[in-house]
């Protein structure tokens, strides 16, 4: 007797298939955060596969501090055995995230997410000193920061994820300090690149009179002019829009050191340009994202001990909060000393800078954000 010949493809699928979860959850990612849109609500959003779409019923609950809450049924969009939904959950954390998916009564298949936040999210963008260029990786206290590289979220340790450089930053502190202020958890989604010039962040194709001191992001017209390759400008963007349903609560820029007093005075920006060149970042970014969502920008321009500012760079980020483009962020020219690397003599902070530095975020960030808490954050694709 002769026995059926089964292809290698057909009996792995079928392995596969006997093998599967019915139920698999994609979104949200462990310790993911989620914007909350008032000072106790926000939305969740998950996603995943479920075997069988039809007449199957979706249950979530949360479970926080030891308290279980209660299953709520839900709803979500059902394409081809992949599933989106939402589901309202009060602000804080961490939660876990229970699903579970039943027929006639009958649980079928159940997922779960350990870590789930209801709080801040920040974009965090610039040049190295809002990267990981400090001298020494800084370690969230509270354990109730994280942050998200565009693919994956963790906890916020040094160095973080989707930004430039191996060291230390300033948001594991600044995070642990609205922690402490607020009682949520922080997420952070960092983008910042070392060594950048504003010219460097415009959109694709905008043009300037002279290049930065670094050009591998921009490129020289066949005129004569620059532009920019845009290349900096659609990972900004690209990470303001991961953060749906309601995306995050401000962005946070620190930059102007290669902008200003450069060696070369050809490559130093003039303050008037540093200003129109910003606020064409900030104006095209929130047309693209769909919502006017606020910026902080930080008086920037110290490079070492005798080259400590430049007038002209600090008048041109201070007329953006004249103006109503930006937000007063911190003023970090003021760190000076044993606050800078090298025995203060570097641009970069030390240790005990970028936990002064977090502090000063703190003192720009924190009122204006209890003031926010009074306000409804609109779902992304309404400008307000």
């Amino acid at each position: 007797m002769k026995l059926p010949i089964f292809s290698t493809a057909i009996v792995l699928a079928s392995i596969a298939r006997l093998c599967a979860a019915p139920l698999t959850l994609t979104t949200p990612a462990d310790y993911q955060v989620f914007q909350r849109y008032s000072k106790k609500a926000g939305t969740l959003l998950f996603s995943g596969r479920v075997d069988e779409g039809r007449e199957t019923d979706f249950e979530a609950r949360l479970i926080t501090g030891g308290k279980t809450g209660v299953w709520k049924k839900i709803v979500p969009a059902i394409t081809e055995h992949q599933f989106v939904g939402t589901i309202e959950a009060e602000a804080g954390g961490w939660h876990r995230l229970e699903v579970r998916v039943s027929r006639a009564g009958k649980v079928l298949g159940e997922a779960v997410v350990e870590h789930v936040g209801v709080g801040e999210v920040f974009v965090v963008a610039g040049q190295s000193n809002s990267a990981n260029h400090g001298e020494e990786k800084q370690q969230p206290k509270t354990g109730r920061v994280a942050a998200f590289d565009g693919r994956a979220w963790r906890l916020a340790a040094d160095p973080q994820p989707g930004a430039s450089g191996g060291g230390g930053s300033f948001l594991p502190p600044f995070g642990d300090a609205l922690v402490q202020c607020f009682d949520v958890p922080v997420g952070f989604i960092a983008c910042g690149i070392g060594a950048t010039s504003v010219r460097e962040w415009l959109p694709k194709g905008y043009q300037f009179p002279n290049p930065p001191t670094l050009t591998n992001r921009v490129q020289q017209r066949p005129d004569g002019k620059w532009e920019s390759k845009g290349e900096a400008y659609s990972l900004l963007v690209e990470r303001m829009k991961q953060g749906a349903p309601r995306g995050f609560r401000a962005v946070l820029w620190h930059q102007g050191e290669s902008d200003a007093n450069q060696a070369d005075p050809t490559r130093t920006l003039r303050g008037n340009l540093y200003r129109d060149y910003l606020e064409k970042v900030i104006r095209e970014s929130r047309r693209e994202i769909g919502r006017a969502a606020p910026w902080f920008v930080a008086q920037v321009s110290y490079h070492v001990p005798g080259d400590e500012s430049s007038p002209d760079i600090r008048a041109a980020q201070a007329l953006l909060w004249k103006d109503g483009v930006a937000l007063e962020g911190p003023d970090s020219d003021a760190l000076k000393g044993n606050l800078r690397e090298n025995a203060g003599k570097g641009v970069h902070f030390s240790g005990p800078g970028l936990r002064a530095h977090a502090a000063l975020w703190a003192e720009k960030v924190a009122p204006w954000l209890e003031k926010e808490l009074v306000r409804a954050l609109p779902v992304n694709g309404a400008i307000r």
